[in-house]
């Protein structure tokens, strides 16, 4: 590769991701206000529950309740913000961005390798006071490139090789990365998303089997591979895999306690007993635990509900987009949100190992919040396409209708017979 080529590749690239960025006249709709008003109360639900969860918490560790709430509060407003202007980005742009994003990730992600350690694991780097988890740009990235390559081999995506092995590769670096992090959770939803796409977007159906069986063998040896003490001691302690010896864990163990003494209605909001420093992680990995035990089994049932249908209304937007490009974006994102929704209700209930994931939008993590709200206004730019699309469809029809009522000439005189009228 030339000097020039690096150029193009580094600059040139911005440059036309800026000429690219706004919409055409033709292709900018109304955003969908249905998806956007399921979010708001999903991300109102998460800050009110984020408060109740972490203020205890807050007031032992750090002497102020607001410690937790406070910044989530701020980057959520923030993060409202950028999605709006995201979602008048043309998602088409993004295309130009994927290679300074991959560049980057890989970069955060062997940088996180020499970061501080926390809790016998490399997951966090500092810039400018700000802790970011690349594992959450990681997941991004992974939609976004799966997308370009399917989309750019549209014809030939039912073939093992660009259907499933070109897709495949640029990821195998990412999962090496997070492995020796380790961070065994973002390798499963990684690959579940990755699984998704590929699935939903028919690319080489006929291997995909084989490729499930290829993929839950190799996270079986990861997981219980010599020297992956963590995740052997989780797998042990969980369902099929428990020991005799081993107690269910007490993260598992509390939380469940937390879960039983919600019954019907809960406890009250804030009244959650588990959270007095009893359950680890209420204000994280067990978040959904504490809704349980103060809004009981109607609360759940409610996060569950307005979930599903962020979800419904993701996929709407997906089957209307004007693209296969855009279809294939949102399918990853939500895949996003449903598979972190699903992998943290199953821990909080035992019904998983014990994996660490956040529940989206209730989780405390900044970051991680902001650059959900980001990847929603990636949805929402693709339902402005989708939107006028449609619209234009309406108009056309509407159009062909008047031609067909009144002829060649829309504004054609209908005259009527007068009759006589005897003085």
């Amino acid at each position: 590769m030339t000097a020039a080529q690096i150029l193009d590749l580094a600059f040139g690239n911005l440059i036309r991701f800026l000429r690219d960025a706004a919409f055409r006249k033709e292709d900018h709709g109304p955003v969908s206000w249905g998806f956007v008003g399921t979010l708001m109360l999903v991300l109102c639900y998460g800050l009110i529950m984020l408060f109740s969860a972490s203020y205890v918490t807050a007031y032992y560790n750090f002497d102020d309740i607001y410690h937790y709430i406070a910044p989530q509060a701020i980057l959520a407003a923030l993060g409202v913000g950028l999605m709006f202007l995201i979602s008048n980005i043309d998602y088409h742009a993004l295309r130009h961005l994927y290679l300074h994003m991959y560049v980057i990730l890989i970069g955060l992600l062997i940088l996180a390798l020499f970061s501080k350690e926390i809790n016998y694991v490399h997951r966090w780097v500092y810039i400018l006071g700000i802790n970011v988890q690349p594992s959450e740009i990681a997941k991004f990235a992974v939609i976004l490139g799966v997308a370009l390559y399917t989309d750019e081999h549209y014809e030939q995506r039912r073939t093992l090789v660009h259907g499933m092995i070109m897709p495949i590769l640029p990821v195998l670096p990412i999962v090496v990365l997070l492995r020796m992090e380790p961070h065994n959770s973002a390798i499963l939803l990684i690959c579940m998303i990755l699984g998704t796409m590929l699935l939903c977007g028919g690319c080489a159906l006929r291997w995909m089997p084989v490729m499930a069986g290829v993929a839950m063998g190799g996270l079986y040896l990861m997981l219980t591979a010599e020297g992956n003490d963590v995740a052997n001691e989780r797998l042990g302690a969980w369902g099929l895999f428990a020991e005799s010896d081993v107690d269910l864990g007490y993260q598992t163990t509390q939380s469940l306690y937390s879960i039983a003494s919600g019954g019907l209605t809960g406890l009250g909001i804030g009244n959650s007993r588990q959270k007095q420093l009893w359950l680890p992680e209420a204000t994280n990995d067990f978040i959904f635990s504490v809704l349980c035990e103060e809004l009981g089994f109607i609360g759940a049932v409610l996060c569950i509900g307005l979930f599903a249908a962020l979800l419904i209304q993701g996929i709407l937007i997906a089957l209307r987009s004007p693209d296969y490009f855009g279809s294939m974006l949102t399918i990853g994102v939500m895949a996003q949100i449903a598979w972190q929704v699903f992998c943290h209700i199953g821990v909080v209930t035992a019904t998983l190992p014990n994996t660490g994931i956040s529940l989206p939008f209730f989780s405390s993590g900044g970051s991680s919040l902001l650059l959900l709200l980001c990847e929603m206004g990636v949805v929402l730019s693709v339902s402005r396409a989708g939107n006028a699309k449609i619209m234009a469809q309406r108009k056309r029809s509407q159009d062909e209708l008047m031609r067909r009522l009144h002829g060649n000439s829309p504004t054609r005189k209908v005259y009527r017979r007068r009759e006589n009228v005897s003085g």
